[in-house]
């Protein structure tokens, strides 16, 4: 298929969901879907008395979803990217809605979204590569857990005792850590990409319950007071607007 003719517009460093390189990607389609109405109806006092509308200070024109469709230069896959912008919060949240991400990475500590972030990048290579890295990433949660044992097993346990995982999760990272020492002892066919969706699950499970579950509860209770806020600046904005009227 010949490549477009249309200027190719270059976007930050990003990593790619797909093979997991990390560099600029080609942005081949955007779109903005604001959040205010750019064309409000018009108020019949301000129409009656010819006093021009007055756009709220707080309304700008950027605030809303910003969608860009991003080319890998390396796997020729395409990424559709969100991009949620609130100027009057300066509240900036990004987004990848296609392919599926594995997890909210942001979510994680430095050390253990490294070794996750190492992981996911051999992915696409190689099975047992991807679950010895995947016990790694353990390792560093046990890490950043203060975590005591001699083993792997032994600190999943501790986790489980100190109240930071259930019972039940326990088993799911056990499971993780018997594939990870498959993938690196053994001598026959090892994994295959057949287990794939069974590691991505089982670290997902962990690094979910750990680390994103407890950030999104914290982001829905400050979405929430911004929202009551912003209900008390209509509000009063409501009333001054009856006051000035009468």
């Amino acid at each position: 298929m010949p490549e477009s003719n249309t200027p190719k517009l270059t976007c930050n460093f990003l990593t790619c969901g797909h093979c997991g390189n990390f560099a600029p990607s080609e942005i081949v389609a955007q779109y903005h879907r604001m959040m205010h109405d750019p064309h409000p109806e018009p108020d019949p006092y301000e129409e009656a008395y010819g006093i021009p509308p007055e756009q709220d200070a707080w309304k700008d024109p950027s605030d809303g979803w910003h969608y860009e469709l991003l080319l890998c230069r390396a796997c020729k896959q395409v990424t559709l990217r969100e991009t949620y912008w609130f100027d009057l919060y300066e509240e900036e949240r990004i987004d990848t809605l296609y392919p599926p991400q594995s997890i909210k990475a942001y979510y994680l500590p430095e050390k253990v979204r490294e070794a996750y972030n190492a992981a996911r990048k051999t992915r696409a290579i190689d099975a047992n590569v991807y679950a010895l890295l995947l016990g790694r990433t353990l390792e560093a949660v046990c890490e950043d857990r203060k975590a005591e044992g001699e083993n792997l097993y032994k600190k999943l346990e501790a986790l489980s005792q100190k109240g930071e995982i259930p019972e039940n999760l326990v088993k799911v990272a056990h499971g993780l850590r018997s594939l990870r020492n498959v993938g690196a002892h053994e001598t026959f066919e090892g994994l295959t990409q057949k287990e794939m969706p069974l590691l991505d699950d089982l670290s997902k499970a962990v690094l979910e319950y750990i680390y994103v579950a407890p950030n999104l509860a914290l982001e829905a209770e400050e979405q929430l007071e911004k929202l009551k806020k912003l209900k008390r600046l209509r509000k009063s904005k409501t009333a001054k607007e009856t006051k000035f009227r009468g």
